[in-house]
């Protein structure tokens, strides 16, 4: 081997360890993290839980979000529409299992879309299953609820891919009366609740935690068909494409709870709530 092919060698080495160097100190990774601004947001939410048999019960939902525009807090514009179903089956007072479909309708929150090359709004579909158990206690119920769902979405921008990713969501609730010993017709009730959303997927690289939603609600059950509540909620999560920013939003939360009975027994609901 030459001298000057001995040099070349070098040099290139030189070189691209240089290069390299760079290339590593221009990505370096943050060193801690950062949060955006929160939003405020309107959440109004309707639960419907109707019984086809002994076990058998039809979820029929319909959530309309809306989120703060330049102008407008809380309901400035709309954010999102969901449509979620599903066959829920109860197994026993403690544990129903539910298998379905969700379509969710999302709308670009900005303004200018000819010049972004930007739709106003795109499809969202999930196959989602869910299950909860109930804990009953002398004075109040307590829930765990584990949800797994497979999402395909994708962004505003025209012509854009569909992305899959799935979600891993356990959530912890409680529903304490207030002015009774025990839930039931015409009694006020508050419910604490804590949900961890997590995800995967191939564009999920070092943001696996989508959301932390704290959320508490004060409801009135009307009789045994209807149930009404208002809450307040504050969530935190990793952006997509950067773990190292958290967004932050306050949300107020309106729910109403409908479950009608369409099979041939008067008045016979199951013990436990199975509209949360």
């Amino acid at each position: 081997m030459s001298r000057n092919f001995q040099i070349a060698i070098f040099s290139l080495f030189f070189l691209f360890c240089h290069i390299e160097k760079s290339f590593s100190q221009d990505e370096e990774k943050p060193t801690k993290a950062s949060y955006k601004d929160p939003t405020t947001l309107l959440w109004l939410n309707t639960y419907g839980n109707v019984r086809i048999s002994n076990r058998l019960f039809w979820i029929a939902q319909t959530h309309l979000r809306f989120q703060e525009s330049e102008n407008i807090p809380f309901a400035g514009q709309i954010a999102q529409v969901y449509n979620r179903h599903a066959i829920s089956y109860l197994f026993s007072k403690q544990l129903n299992v539910s298998l379905g479909g969700v379509l969710r309708i999302n709308f670009n929150p900005n303004d200018n879309l000819d010049d972004l090359n930007e739709k106003r709004s795109v499809a969202e579909w999930r196959i989602w299953h869910q299950y909860q158990f109930a804990m009953p206690f002398d004075r109040f119920m307590v829930y765990h609820r584990l949800r797994l769902e497979h999402r395909w979405t994708r962004t505003y921008e025209n012509n854009s891919d569909y992305f899959f990713r799935n979600r891993y969501r356990y959530m912890l609730k409680f529903k304490i009366p207030l002015n009774k010993p025990k839930l039931g017709p015409r009694t006020f009730y508050v419910s604490p609740e804590a949900e961890l959303i997590m995800q995967s997927g191939e564009r999920v690289v070092n943001s696996p935690m989508e959301d932390l939603r704290l959320h508490s609600s004060v409801g009135y059950i009307i009789n045994s068909r209807v149930t009404v509540a208002a809450g307040l909620m504050y969530s935190q999560g990793q952006d997509l494409n950067d773990g190292s920013i958290y967004g932050q939003k306050w949300t107020s939360r309106f729910h109403i709870y409908f479950s009608p009975d369409i099979r041939r027994v008067k008045n016979k609901i199951p013990e436990i709530h199975t509209t949360d």
